[in-house]
């Protein structure tokens, strides 16, 4: 792989968008508790839906380090995204929020932020009801644009990194 870094254009706005939802699906990761939370789950799948009992010791021996690792995946994409956090879309104009800013993410993290941008996708997926590309969906629920654009994005992202590991080292 080469390792230069890809840079990810957004839009300030979308910058600060994106790390807050980083921001908050860290805080899900964090909190996770006694009561089992639909996107969580969609996030470390039960792969013995037949077998109560080899789920059970499945989910005992992996569900906390794929937690874990999600949420080291989202420290470093929320690290990649500091410089959006200074600042509240409300409080800039309309040139200032289109204003396009490069995330300049090495190479190394890139698995880190497709990782994370798919699993965003997932929770708000699940929290959508939507389960295959086939589902009707509710285009005035706001959340839906936001599950739409993150698609937009990590295809995006994909993109780049595929284009980058084209690049002679």
């Amino acid at each position: 792989m080469n390792h230069a870094a890809i840079r990810l254009p957004l839009a300030v706005v979308e910058g600060i968008h994106l790390a807050g939802l980083v921001e908050e699906f860290t805080d899900v990761l964090t909190s996770f508790g006694e009561e089992p939370d639909p996107g969580l789950t969609r996030l470390t799948p039960d792969p013995y839906p037949e077998d109560a009992d080899a789920s059970a010791e499945f989910a005992e021996a992996t569900h906390d380090d794929l937690l874990d690792r999600r949420a080291a995946d989202a420290a470093v994409v929320r690290s990649g995204l500091s410089p959006f956090l200074t600042t509240a879309a409300e409080d800039l104009a309309e040139d200032e929020a289109l204003a396009p800013r490069d995330v300049v993410i090495p190479a190394s993290d890139i698995d880190a932020w497709l990782r994370t941008l798919t699993a965003l996708r997932l929770v708000i997926a699940t929290r959508l009801d939507i389960t295959s590309d086939d589902d009707e969906h509710d285009l005035e629920d706001p959340r839906f644009g936001v599950y739409d654009w993150l698609g937009f994005r990590l295809d995006g992202l994909i993109a780049l990194a595929d284009a980058h590991d084209e690049l002679p080292t």
